[in-house]
């Protein structure tokens, strides 16, 4: 009998081979699988879980990508994440496999470390925590129809070392870093033909991938010269002769230009190569901010005419350029704004696992805000979200993997190799602008090897590699700081982490339920702590303040600029906090995507790509207040002058904005009504206007369903979602601003509950009622695998209930169909400047020092690290600058050591003329200093008092390393520092 099982078994295996080879090699197409579906998960050690027998029957089945331990997502402090050891499996099999085909499956990555097995057999280890990782499954799966098992054992522990070195990694931190744990990103199984182009996909598989990027610009007439270049490999027995061709198509379909490689590359068996064709194309859009125009990159490789290999690359053509303290886009300068955002971009009782369409709903709201740029921090973010800024058309700095230090050894390595990966993997990103070195500055020499990585997989992407920092570097081609103003007429330098205030969604000011007092909270680190306890009305204003320092030192306002800065972060956090909750709510937005007054007061500062562009309005907080209620009304404006109205009766006009954007009215008796806000420009036209409405009563509920914008709407696969708003309204259906009611929720059908958040126990994770904050809410529902009606009804006392139903579709098989189309809201790069100078920098021949004369041009070299001061003898506290030319001086700019805790009392004079005598401010930086007109050439600082030290800014205390919060070498009272000065003329 052993012998004729055995005969049957060889007659079916060339029964198999005889099907396998069928389909002629010379056809052999690739075919990406999203590979998400069917799998099943355990929490906790299981032995022998890696063996194809082993009985998974009992496991929970999932959708990926999904963190196991996804219910304690803003549940608990990101420090009590749970941690452990985590099993995925999927049986799958793989019918009509051909007899040349290469299956590869690709992780987009998991946390942290993991081992992954097909068959019982050991594949390897992934343990960096963020990057992809591929394995060619070939040679270890079974024939064709016959099950297949792929195991991956996952370890999420903080202390998670390294296999081979024992070693920790760096950005698995506590602090900043939400731990995540199992594979909460995409899985994908590539079938391709033995010769084939490679992955981008470094860890695991050693290969590079497709390199796309274009010169020779003509940005008037939309041309430009497109370079493709492909690894290929022959994983054939064969000698394989080939062509190279690249399709530019439109998304649609629609070739826009076709070009070839010039010769037939030839390949041996086993050998790899690179091949590279480039061609002029017409008629291109260019990518821009706000306007995530793409293209397919089709790249193929034929035999005898005949494509026998075809990878499409979805990228997107913009010129970026880099100098004289900016960034331009396209040919026009745009100043930075936006947010320093966690790289787990998390959302509660998900995490970070969520469908792409809701990564566009998140990051577009940020391009919706009125940021062109996005810094995801310490890490480099998942495949999904790049993808996703790419259609939003969101700029991005893109980092590779670091805490907040230099380091050495192997800690170091681990670095290189993460931003190797993270380069090649995502170098065809049009959105990525910027490669990050390290959240804190870096040696020379460890930016030399950045550089020289940058330099050797992305040469020609118009991408800039620098840290944090790096202010006097030789070597980063940008940096800037945490949480200060910095200026240069070289390298762009913006800030990395500004405005780090705190405050909940749920308080709107002081006169409104539950009537929070500003600032009032529990201390951080022994101290009060009212930067972290605002209402939101004040973190709005707070924030505006903070913004104006970059805004007043903006491209043309002389040679040395600030090229912007982003705001920490835009979604509340689950990471360290200070607040009054357990995780962080610096945000615009909360964790559920629903704005603060921020999201809107960034609106109107920063709808522009430097000068303000289009004119807005936003009334801060609402018109539902009591009887007897007197308070202040704040109009956040970019109109020159806002004029405030209440059912038509003016209540003033205010001309002297602080700030420039805030424009307050104070003491504004309440009375209900309509309060409109109306801006004007110089001339006195209205350019803008905002209105708030006092509501009647609550009386009912409203539900708005919020899912995949695609056509095909809320997918039955297990791992979509839908977002559910749920609004207290009056009899005319306005929403209630005050509202804080309590709403039960009941749901049926094909779907889970995921719920949202609210102040309460365990801040309402999962709880089927949580109340409304300011009169709305937003909850999560998770599809089944199966497709079916969902109805959602949501219940409060002395409200009418409302209703809302869903219908689940079962999802389209082709992977292209679930990738959401781009956003072209703001339309192509405008033409024309994006600035119009306001003032001249006025250069300096020569200087003369009253102490320490060597190093007198430390005070105007464009170099922030370095600062002239007088030393202690009497009488030696003055400078002079002699100018390149006679001039008439509006203006200084100056940074002064101890700018956040020293003030200074100056004279100052032109030609022995005094044009100025006052104590500078405290600051975050600059100070601008204005002068009486007066035309000459020499002008004269002098420090004529001793000052004051005190805080500017009510103390820095929740950074770990006082280094980041050091403003500037210390000066004794009665002596004159300089970081650097700028002498203006007013544009006339």
């Amino acid at each position: 009998m052993f012998w004729i099982s055995r005969l049957l078994w060889r007659v079916c295996w060339l029964c198999w081979l005889l099907v396998w080879w069928l389909p002629s090699a010379a056809h052999a197409q690739r075919e990406v699988l999203r590979f998400n579906q069917h799998w099943r998960l355990h929490v906790g050690i299981c032995e022998g879980a890696e063996l194809p027998s082993f009985p998974d029957g009992e496991w929970e089945p999932v959708t990926l990508p999904r963190a196991w331990n996804e219910d304690d997502a803003f549940r608990v402090d990101i420090a009590d994440l749970p941690t452990g050891t985590a099993w995925y499996r999927k049986t799958f099999a793989l019918p009509e496999r051909k007899l040349d085909e290469r299956v590869v499956v690709v992780f987009e990555g998991v946390r942290h470390g993991a081992e992954f097995y097909i068959n019982g057999q050991s594949l390897g280890f992934h343990e960096d925590g963020i990057t992809e990782v591929g394995f060619d499954l070939t040679p270890h799966l079974n024939p064709p129809s016959e099950p297949n098992v792929l195991a991956v054992r996952t370890n999420n522990a903080w202390d998670y070392r390294e296999q081979g070195t024992r070693q920790r990694y760096q950005w698995n931190d506590r602090n900043f870093n939400a731990n995540y744990g199992g594979i909460p990103k995409n899985v994908w199984l590539h079938r391709m033909g033995s010769l084939h182009q490679t992955l981008p996909v470094f860890p695991g598989l050693g290969t590079s991938g497709t390199y796309i990027y274009a010169d020779e610009f003509e940005l008037e007439h939309g041309r430009a010269r497109v370079h493709a270049e492909s690894e290929v490999k022959n994983d054939s027995e064969r000698v394989r002769s080939f062509r190279y061709e690249v399709v530019v198509a439109e998304l649609d379909g629609t070739e826009r230009g076709r070009f070839s490689g010039v010769e037939s590359i030839t390949l041996e068996p086993g050998e790899s190569g690179m091949v590279r064709a480039s061609g002029g194309v017409d008629g291109l859009q260019w990518w821009s901010w706000g306007y995530g125009y793409l293209y397919d990159v089709k790249t193929r490789l034929l035999e005898e005419g005949e494509v026998v290999d075809e990878m499409v690359t979805r990228t997107g053509f913009r010129q970026v350029t880099f100098g004289d303290g900016q960034v331009a886009l396209n040919g026009r300068v745009i100043q930075l704004k936006g947010y320093a955002q966690r790289t787990t971009n998390e959302w509660p009782a998900l995490g970070s696992a969520v469908p792409a369409w809701l990564s566009d709903f998140s990051n577009g709201m940020m391009v919706e805000s009125g940021a062109n740029l996005v810094r995801w921090m310490h890490t480099c973010p998942w495949r999904q979200d790049i993808a996703s800024c790419d259609r939003v058309g969101l700029l991005q700095a893109m980092p590779a993997g670091d805490a907040e230090k230099d380091v050495t050894g192997r800690r170091w390595e681990q670095r290189v190799e993460v931003m190797t990966a993270s380069i090649i993997a995502h170098r065809n990103h049009p959105s990525v602008v910027f490669y990050e070195g390290g959240n804190h500055g870096i040696s020379e020499a460890h930016m030399a090897e950045l550089l020289a990585i940058r330099d050797r997989w992305d040469p020609h992407g118009g991408r800039a590699i620098g840290a944090r920092d790096m202010l006097a570097s030789g070597t980063a081609e940008y940096g800037g700081e945490m949480l200060y103003i910095n200026k240069s007429a070289r390298n762009p330098f913006w800030a990395m982490e500004y405005s780090r205030d705190e405050g909940l969604r749920r308080y709107w000011d002081e006169f409104s339920p539950p009537y929070h007092p500003e600032g009032e909270g529990r201390p951080y680190k022994g101290e009060p702590a009212p930067a972290y306890h605002h209402n939101q009305d004040q973190h709005a204003m707070e924030n505006v303040r903070r913004w104006y320092d970059y805004w007043e030192c903006r491209p043309g306002t002389g040679s040395r600029v600030s090229s912007g800065g982003v705001n920490i972060v835009f979604s509340d956090t689950n990471t360290h906090h200070r607040g009054e909750v357990n995780y962080r709510t610096s945000g615009e937005v909360d964790a559920m995507r629903l704005p603060k007054d921020g999201f809107f007061a960034h609106q109107v500062m920063w709808d522009g790509w430097v000068d303000v562009e289009h004119p807005r309005a936003h009334l801060l907080g609402h018109w539902n207040y009591k009887e007897g209620i007197k308070k202040p009304v704040v109009v956040v404006s970019s109109a020159r002058e806002v004029a405030l109205f209440l059912d038509g009766q003016s209540l003033g006009r205010c001309r002297t904005p602080e700030k420039r954007f805030l424009f307050s009215f104070p003491e504004i008796p309440w009375r209900p009504g309509r309060l409109v806000a109306v801006g004007y420009d110089e001339e006195g036209r209205e350019v803008c206007r905002d209105q708030r409405e006092t509501t009647g009563p609550a009386v009912a509920l409203r539900l708005t369903s919020h899912v995949s914008p695609d056509g095909v709407g809320f997918k039955a696969d297990g791992a979509d979602v839908a977002l559910v708003d749920v609004e207290v309204v009056d009899a005319q259906g306005r929403r209630v601003p005050t509202a804080m009611h309590p709403i039960t929720f009941e749901l049926t059908g094909p779907a889970e509950w995921r719920g949202g958040i609210a102040v309460g126990p365990e801040n309402s994770i999962l709880a089927k009622t949580l109340p409304v904050e300011c009169g709305v809410n937003r909850v999560l529902l998770r599809s089944h695998p199966e497709a079916g009606s969902i109805r959602l009804i949501a219940r409060a006392p002395g409200l009418a209930s409302a209703t809302l139903e869903l219908e689940s579709q079962v999802p389209p098989d082709a992977a292209a169909a679930l990738v959401p189309r781009p956003w072209l809201t703001r339309g192509p790069t405008p033409k024309g400047p994006s600035f119009q100078p306001h003032r001249i920098s006025v250069p300096v021949a020569s200087i003369r020092a009253g102490g320490r004369q060597q190093e007198a041009s430390w005070a105007c070299d464009d170099n922030e690290e370095t600062a002239w001061e007088n030393g202690g003898d009497d009488g030696s506290a003055w400078v002079e600058f002699t100018l390149a030319r006679p001039a008439v001086v509006d203006e200084i700019t100056a940074k002064f050591p101890g700018w956040r805790s020293r003030t200074y009392p100056l004279a100052i004079f032109v030609d022995g003329r005094e044009v100025y005598r006052g104590t500078t401010s405290t600051s975050l930086g600059y100070v601008t200093l204005p002068l009486r007109p007066q035309e000459g050439r020499v002008v004269r600082v002098q420090c004529v008092g001793k000052g004051e030290v005190k805080e500017g800014f009510g103390g820095i205390r929740e950074v770990e390393d006082a280094g980041n919060a050091s403003d500037g070498p210390p000066v004794a009272p009665g002596r004159l520092g300089i970081v650097e000065i700028e002498f203006h003329e007013r544009v006339r």
